[in-house]
């Protein structure tokens, strides 16, 4: 393993949810709070704003089979981006009685249905929870409660699906991987089983990914962390950055062989560490596999 290092040197808020893109062999992730989403391109070393939204916030988005941008944002909207052209379509129309906040986190499975976080509404006391977006544009609760829902990946055989409850809002929380037994035909998740318990670690898991040997790595917010856990769950290695506020990461590169590492700089640099919000890279020492793409008709 190497010390991880700064690629992209940016105060994003909450930088998040990563995605190598092989058509163009170029990183995409978004800052949440400014509705935000940004391209680094390995190639030249330079990065660029791709799209901003200043109504909405962006919680997550996938890559569509065409190569655009499925964006996953306040109330139950979703919408598609031509990054190349800038035009956004609505795909899905957004439904406050429905869902009372934004999404967070999401992931395309094999089939190209996308499982989508929903934040809890704590004014109202409303939990976060869970939904599956299906082909034909319809949401379907598949986690009636949780915390704070987050990283989601894959086992390696496809039978089961790992789930980040980051529990942080929650002060008896300490957080969880949860991992749910999960049928490709249908999109259906159960009997869910604690992967790890997280109250020995500092922080809390939110963002993860599953690498080519089947460990499932975990980006600790408030524990300036990676985690690495075997698939029975044991805590194998941490890398350590300065940042606090560890989001979340992928494998990116030709051969899947870079991790891209988010950040987050909720307050300043000072309060959360030198580098927060930053873009990062490292060297894990094992490579990821490509994220599916979503197949949502549009």
């Amino acid at each position: 393993m190497s010390d991880p290092s700064i690629v992209v040197d940016i105060t994003c808020e909450t930088g998040e949810g990563p995605l190598w893109h092989p058509d163009e062999g170029r990183l995409y992730w978004a800052d949440i709070p400014r509705g935000r989403i940004y391209r680094y391109d390995p190639d030249t070393d330079d990065h660029e704003l791709v799209y901003e939204d200043d109504t909405e916030r962006i919680g997550g988005f996938t890559f569509q089979e065409d190569g655009s941008l499925l964006l996953f944002q306040e109330a139950g909207a979703v919408r598609r981006l031509d990054q190349e052209s800038g035009d956004v379509q609505t795909v899905v129309q957004s439904d406050p009685d429905r869902f009372h906040e934004r999404f967070n986190d999401v992931i395309a499975d094999p089939e190209g249905r996308v499982f989508a976080g929903v934040m809890p509404d704590t004014d109202r006391d409303i939990p976060g929870q869970l939904y599956r977006l299906d082909g034909d544009g319809t949401f379907e609760l598949v986690r009636e409660e949780c915390v704070l829902p987050n990283g989601m990946g894959f086992t390696p055989d496809r039978s089961q699906m790992y789930f980040s409850d980051t529990g942080n809002v929650d002060p008896d929380s300490p957080g969880y991987i949860y991992r749910y037994d999960y049928d490709r035909a249908s999109g259906a998740i159960s009997d869910p089983e604690v992967f790890v318990e997280c109250g020995a670690f500092d922080g809390y898991p939110d963002g993860m990914t599953v690498d080519s040997e089947g460990h499932v790595w975990s980006a600790f917010w408030d524990g300036h962390a990676l985690r690495r856990f075997s698939p029975e769950g044991d805590h194998e290695a941490t890398v350590e950055f300065a940042p606090r506020k560890v989001s979340s990461l992928t494998f990116g590169g030709t051969e899947n062989e870079t991790a891209y590492v988010t950040t987050a700089c909720v307050e300043t640099r000072e309060t959360e560490g030198e580098g927060a919000g930053s873009l990062y890279t490292v060297d894990l020492g094992v490579t990821g596999v490509p994220e599916f793409r979503s197949a949502i008709d549009v």
